[in-house]
């Protein structure tokens, strides 16, 4: 799964690009940093996936260098991946800057492969609105999950977005649910 020598950022990072199926455009390293330049599927943006090495708290000065490269590369979003903990000011900053802190939490292997994680997928705005007026329900009145969990910080999403939860079931063979993403 991982190289020999790849730090656990290096690994955090590639795990959140194949979840939230990113195309990695190129991989730049930095002093105490790496750069993963991504696409978004269905997006013309590019964001930046920045991993902090080595460092036990996070603070303003490693966030300046990643607005400077920000600034450089004119990319407006970031996802910062750390093992680390942030300082307050960065992130009241990082809200600002529309720069994604990443948990120290988030795990190191497609938590999807396991065989009691049932597969999550974000729905698009068409098939939102589908399900909305089937059920004729609004999205308030969907079964809630936080956007704190584990499986939705894995696939990126947001308040607001509704998921497909699809598990496989020994008496109905598979089963699909559907849950509203909260604060």
């Amino acid at each position: 799964m991982s190289i020999k020598g790849e730090t656990v950022e290096e690994r955090k990072a590639e795990v959140l690009i194949k979840l939230r199926k990113y195309k990695l455009i190129k991989k730049e390293a930095y002093e105490g940093a790496l750069a993963y330049i991504v696409e978004i599927p269905g997006e013309k943006e590019k964001t930046l996936v920045w991993c902090i090495l080595n460092e036990a708290t996070v603070g303003i000065n490693a966030m300046n260098t990643l607005y400077k490269v920000m600034k450089e590369k004119e990319i407006e979003k970031a996802i910062v991946v750390t093992e680390g903990r942030y300082t307050h000011a960065v992130k009241q900053g990082a809200k600002k800057k529309n720069v994604e802190l990443l948990p120290k939490s988030f795990p190191v292997f497609d938590i999807f492969e396991h065989a009691l994680v049932p597969l999550h997928e974000i729905l698009g705005e068409k098939e939102k609105e589908q399900l909305l007026a089937q059920f004729k329900v609004q999205p308030y009145q969907i079964p809630q999950i936080k956007s704190a969990d584990p499986a939705v910080k894995a696939i990126g999403a947001k308040p607001g977005d509704i998921l497909k939860i699809t598990r496989k079931s020994s008496t109905a063979g598979e089963h699909v649910a559907y849950r509203y993403v909260v604060e």
